[in-house]
This record gives C-alpha cells, structure tokens and sequence, in this order.
C-alpha cells in the first residue's frame, strides 16, 4: 500500500463519514479498497496556514533578526563572497593586541568562540571541539599576518566551500578585533595538554544514549502518549472526535508515521504529522490544533508513538513527491545566517566531530526519533523546531513551522533514513 492510499482513505467525519467510513478504516488497517475508496482524499482545511500566524519567534529564543542573511527562503540575501586567491589587504594585520585576540577566541558571546571547533594551545577552556584543526602550534607555521587576517575575515578567498564561518566580512568581527585574533595566533607555539581525558576531544568517549525512553519517569515526552490519547478520544466543535471514525487506533496507525510526510497535491507542499494533524483536526472535527500547540504536539506523539519499532519507509514515486526530494537536498547545501553555514557543514563535512561538548551526527537517522525531550530545552520539540532552532543558532531567520522548505527538508532527510526504525518519542540533550 502506497503512502498516497493510506492518506486518501483515512476516514471522514460528519456526512462524509457517514458514506465513506467503512471503505475508509479498511484502507486505515492495511486492507484491500475498491476504486471509488481510494479516489476519496482525506479531508483537510487547505486555507490558511497550519501555524500561529504570523509566526512569531518564541519568546525565549534569540529575538535578532537577520534578514541581511540568508534563509531557507531567501537565498540571495548573503554579502556576496571575496573572489578566490583575491586577499583582502589591511595595514599591520598582525598588529594587534594578543591579550584582546585571545579573549575574543575563547569568548563564546560571539557565535561560540574559535574553541568551538579548535584546540589553541595550553591554556585551551574545558571541552574544546576538534571540527577544525589544532591551532595549538599555529605561530610556528610560518603563515604571515595577512594570511591569517584573510583566514579570520573571510576564509572562503581560500576555500569557497570552507565551513569556517566569515568572522569578519559578516559582522562579527571588527578590522582591528581580527588584528588581535591574529597576534594571539601569532603566539601560539606549545602543544595543549590536558588534565582531564574529557576535555581531549580525541580522548573523549563517544555519548551513548542509553536512557530508557520509553519511562516517563526519564522522559516526560512520554507523558504526551496518554495525553495523545486523550486529545484523540475528546470531541470538537462538530461533535466529533479522532475516535469516532478511527475506533481502533493502535491498529490504524500503526507505521502510518513511517510513511510520513508525504507530498500533498492540494497544498502542493510536504505534509509532515503535525500539519496533517491540524489541518485535518480543523476540516473533520473543527478543533483548531494548530502546529507548536499543546494539543497538536500531544497527538503528534501519540500518533508517532503507535509506529514504534517500524522502519522508516516512504512513498516518493509521485512528481511532486521527487521535486520535493530534489529541493530538500539542495537546502541541505544551502549557506544560511550570519555564520553562513548548510546541514551539510555540519552533518557531513565535520560530521561525528565535536563542536565544544556535543558531537555531531551524520544526517541519516536524524528524525526517526521524533517528537522528542529536548532536555537542554526543557521542551518536547518536533523535527520542524530542530530545524527553527538550528537556524537560529546560526544566526539565520526561522521560519514558521509549516514552511514548505522545511516541508522539502523533512522528507528529504526522511527519505536518506529508510531503514530506520521509529523511536520516539525519545530523549536527546
């Protein structure tokens, strides 16, 4: 059965229902429907967003807009790149103040600090990354001052495809800031050592997820399974609830979330769970459970949580389907934000390398366990807000959750995971 199947025959409410209910739960569990049962689209508000709109940033995150920038919808907003080999030439570019270039170096106020993804000698902080080289012997290298300005500034006159964000020529860096940058690189001459094992990043022991979490003593996402369920069962305006056409879920349900998302024809966009959830919430049982909202991500967990323990699988045969395909791996490439970086910087051209004290992992298998506990957030977070907060993180817009580039992003990621089994939710720091 084709993702397409199960979508159109899920059941109806109201009239709708009344006619089409027994087709519709049978194509629900996985058996044969006739023509005219599968020619039936599950209903869906299609006006409107699926979001709070407008969307709005959560309030607790950073409030900065970089619209300067680019985006996942805009592309071409980015100060355009120097030209290859073509430097960019300053007075004294080593003429700085060292004591100032090293704490510029190891400040995380701006964009995480050089430690992020370096080793720079002796007195290195707690927990440096290794996604870029050790620069703990950089003075002894022979690189000239202007080399190393051009390094700092913008890194991409070397090197167009660098994952070395463009400190200077975006912003976050002044001219005589990286002359300080470079007369404390200029010092550095003594290979680090480390006190702790923990704080070596070629010592440190890869993390294991190890928690159970499927207890909600350990995993309060878990809690959202029963509440899920709840939300299901509890009727909308219509009179209506999941329940009354879906009367057994645990049967219904059970891999549709390894199916998902699918490209929809009549948005012509991917549709992920939580926007299915609202958008058919809305059209059959009037409930207004828009995505991000407590209902909605309550039943994003339940309905995930019933394909436990089945492998990823999606139906990508359509042409929309394949073009979503084709947009969601060029936004994996595409350079975003002030620190101008793609998925792929991190996830494949550093991938399993340490940024400070997180490791970072390949892009397959990546959203087989949402919705998840965010445990650093302190939040149940769907794969759309792990999108949201990694833009942000770099310092580029968000958009709202049921953008159709994170649509084309969902299912492209989805897609290069097949094989994966559903584990969620589940619980990551």
């Amino acid at each position: 059965m084709t993702v397409e199947t199960v979508h159109k025959g899920m059941a109806l409410s109201g009239v709708a229902a009344a006619i089409t209910v027994a087709a519709s739960v049978a194509v629900g569990l996985g058996t044969a429907a006739g023509p005219a049962e599968a020619a039936t689209a599950a209903p869906l508000a299609l006006e409107g967003s699926a979001a709070p709109s407008p969307w709005k940033r959560y309030k607790d995150w950073n409030q900065a807009d970089w619209s300067k920038f680019n985006d996942l919808a805009h592309p071409d907003r980015a100060p355009a790149p120097p030209k290859p080999g073509e430097l960019r030439q300053v007075a004294d570019p080593g003429k700085g103040d060292p004591a100032k270039g090293k704490q510029l170096a190891f400040s995380r106020a701006r964009g995480g600090g050089c430690l992020s993804c370096h080793i720079m000698g002796p007195e290195t902080l707690e927990m440096p990354g290794n996604s870029g080289p050790d620069l703990s012997e950089i003075g002894t290298w022979g690189r000239s001052d202007l080399e190393l300005f051009n390094r700092v500034w913008d890194a991409r006159v070397f090197n167009a495809e660098t994952t070395m964000p463009p400190w200077g020529a975006h912003g976050y860096y002044t001219e005589q800031e990286v002359r300080d940058i470079v007369a404390f690189l200029q010092t550095l001459k003594t290979p680090a050592t480390f006190a702790n094992p923990l704080d070596d990043p070629a010592k440190r022991p890869l993390p294991v997820e190890d928690r159970d979490w499927t207890d909600p003593f350990v995993n309060p996402s878990a809690e959202l399974i029963d509440t899920g369920r709840v939300f299901f069962e509890k009727p909308g305006p219509s009179g209506q609830s999941c329940a009354s056409c879906h009367t057994d879920p645990e049967t219904a349900f059970k891999g549709w979330a390894a199916r998902m998302p699918y490209y929809e024809p009549r948005l012509d966009k991917v549709v992920g769970v939580a926007e299915f959830v609202a958008r058919h919430a809305k059209a059959t049982t009037g409930a207004e459970w828009l995505m991000q909202s407590p209902e909605n991500t309550a039943l994003h967990v339940y309905l995930t949580n019933l394909s436990a323990g089945t492998k990823v699988k999606l139906d990508v045969s359509s042409p929309g389907a394949q073009d979503a395909l084709k947009r969601g791996e060029a936004l994996t490439r595409l350079k975003i934000g002030q620190q101008h970086m793609a998925c792929v910087d991190c996830h494949e051209k550093i991938g399993e390398t340490w940024l400070r004290g997180q490791f970072l992992g390949k892009l397959p298998g990546q959203v087989a366990h949402f919705p998840l506990w965010r445990t650093s957030r302190q939040e149940t977070w769907d794969i759309r807000k792990r999108f949201q907060w990694c833009g942000v993180q770099i310092r580029a817009n968000d958009l709202p959750p049921d953008a159709k580039e994170y649509g084309d992003l969902e299912i492209y990621l989805t897609h290069i995971s097949e094989g994966w089994p559903i584990e969620a939710p589940n619980i990551r720091h």
